[in-house]
């Protein structure tokens, strides 16, 4: 049954990236221009009709910079020519550290608060209050502190990863079970070993979709950032083939990103799995 509807969604799958090909395809046609109203010399200096071009690529032509792109990722030919693999490089390295940097400060914060009732209603408001604003809000100011570019993108990324971790670990620790937590009372568990023997594991799965969720939002945010500081990764590498005018390379770019965040994702879709138990 699962074998068949998995063959069923990969057929589906098949069709509808058939479809939105054949329609990129004759989307791009090149069409003829009228010439009715054109001189009849220029016409026929332009070889009798004029033919007009979407200005969109092909697929053939992003199919030709994905064979190109790809054959060698890591080239490196000055500042502004990299490779699609160097520039990705750049972007994972400042999403990891800005991730690993939140994690160390949501992960023991959000324990606090998930086992205090009081520091859960005194830094509720500050949460509440920080949580909506947007991480490139933070970028001036960042930039204006720290007078780096890439540090401050990883400190845009920090901020964006640590609300989704804090909030979903408080809740987690929260919602362990008061049965649990009443048999590590009863047996005079110390406070850190219940942490780590009792809250931990039974937090796991909601602190692992706070992480997922928080990596997520940390590969959207660092391509804007990057647009902003400039230098390296695949978010100044979009901006600058915007500003060559290359559309192709701008689709490369995007599918790049798309694959990259899939895989992120799925990473921690199969660690959330390694975590989950049934209560």
């Amino acid at each position: 049954m699962i074998k068949s509807l998995n063959f069923k969604a990969l057929i589906v799958s098949v069709l509808l990236l058939s479809a939105v090909l054949l329609g990129w395809y004759l989307a791009t046609l090149p069409q003829a221009a009228d010439t009715a109203a054109v001189d009849p010399e220029y016409a026929a200096l332009m070889g009798g009709a004029a033919v007009k071009n979407s200005g969109m690529p092909t697929p053939a032509e992003l199919g030709h910079t994905l064979r190109e792109r790809l054959s060698d990722p890591f080239y490196d030919h000055g500042p502004n020519d990299k490779g699609i693999g160097i520039q990705l490089a750049y972007s994972l390295a400042r999403v990891l550290a800005g991730f690993a940097l939140a994690a160390l400060v949501a992960i023991p914060l959000g324990f606090v608060v998930g086992m205090s009732p009081l520091m859960q209603r005194a830094l509720n408001p500050y949460i509440q209050l920080l949580k909506p604003i947007s991480p490139l809000a933070w970028m001036p100011l960042a930039l204006y502190t720290i007078k780096d570019s890439s540090a401050s993108a990883i400190f845009v990324i920090f901020i964006c990863s640590l609300w989704p971790m804090l909030i979903n670990t408080a809740y987690g620790v929260a919602s362990v079970r008061r049965d649990w937590l009443n048999v590590a009372k009863t047996l005079e568990v110390s406070a850190l070993r219940k942490a780590f023997r009792v809250v931990l594991p039974a937090a796991a799965p909601t602190i692992l979709t706070g992480m997922r969720i928080s990596m997520g939002i940390a590969w959207l945010v660092i391509v804007a950032a990057e647009m902003l500081v400039g230098g390296t990764g695949i978010g100044y590498f979009v901006w600058n083939e915007w500003n060559n005018l290359s559309l192709t390379n701008v689709i490369f770019a995007i599918l790049m990103i798309g694959v990259v965040g899939m895989l992120l994702d799925l990473v921690f879709a199969g660690l959330s799995r390694l975590v989950a138990y049934n209560d």
